[in-house]
């Protein structure tokens, strides 16, 4: 269950360890629903996700984690995220105002809105999917496998990554 204190993490504490409070609450909730996420994926134009996710069906969640008011209102970047995922949503702690993302300026009839903490999420408002053409999604989803991958093999052997890298 959510820890519904009306203080937002972000009024005590770090943003950077807010921000992994969270994704460790969406990521908790994904795998719930059967979606398996890594953090802080590199995309096309040098964008970067905080979260990508992929479902059972091989559809392609990013999530945004935004723990402050001033983070969200100067993301511009976000729409770019759109071309690389069939599902988009926002992230926040619990606490934290969500009306600027009822604005048109968020797209709120396209993007989700998840509430975390560190031990759990909620989606109070769900994403609307729209497909990803099949090359997209392959060159997506193939990234997505391949850094997956990549991490693990570091995990087991992180000399290896350096081999593979000369």
């Amino acid at each position: 269950m959510l820890d519904t204190a009306p203080a937002s993490c972000v009024d005590d504490r770090n943003p950077a360890l807010c921000a992994a409070d969270v994704a460790r609450g969406v990521v908790r909730m994904l795998l719930r629903h059967d979606l398996t996420a890594i953090a802080e994926v590199p995309l096309d134009g040098g964008r970067r996700a905080d979260l990508m996710a992929l479902d059972v069906r091989g559809q392609i969640v990013i999530v945004e984690i935004k723990v402050s008011r001033a983070d969200l209102m100067g993301d511009g970047k976000w729409p770019d995220y759109l071309a690389c995922c069939d599902r988009f949503y926002w992230a926040l702690p619990a606490g934290f105002d969500t009306s600027p993302l009822d604005t048109p300026a968020f797209l709120p009839a396209r993007t989700g809105v998840i509430v975390a903490d560190r031990y759990d999420a909620e989606i109070i408002r769900e994403a609307h999917t729209v497909a990803l053409p099949a090359h997209v999604r392959k060159r997506c989803t193939l990234g997505f496998a391949r850094r997956a991958a990549r991490r693990v093999a570091g995990l087991v052997d992180p000399e290896a990554l350096t081999l593979a890298n000369a």
